[in-house]
């Protein structure tokens, strides 16, 4: 028998809370990097980047941290684009 794992929606104050405690605690880029994969192919409503741009506009978190946590997945797509771009 196989089973999937059904995409998550979350919403909520709580689960934005439990959100930017878990990205927090990630200590390095290559530690967020794996929780934006994760992020992105099991919550169900949308991406990391645009829950990151939510929080910010609800000051939810500081834009030191939010700037921080954007230029780490910015900086990855682009290293990615750019290593497609030279094959």
């Amino acid at each position: 028998m196989t089973t999937t794992n059904k995409p998550l929606n979350i919403s909520g104050a709580s689960t934005n809370d439990a959100l930017i405690d878990q990205l927090r605690a990630c200590k390095n880029p290559d530690e967020i990097l794996k929780f934006e994969k994760w992020f992105n192919s099991n919550i169900e409503s949308e991406k990391l980047y645009k829950r990151i741009c939510e929080l910010l506009k609800n000051r939810s978190i500081s834009r030191a941290l939010g700037s921080k946590w954007l230029l780490t997945l910015i900086e990855d797509r682009e290293n990615t684009i750019n290593k497609l771009s030279v094959q």
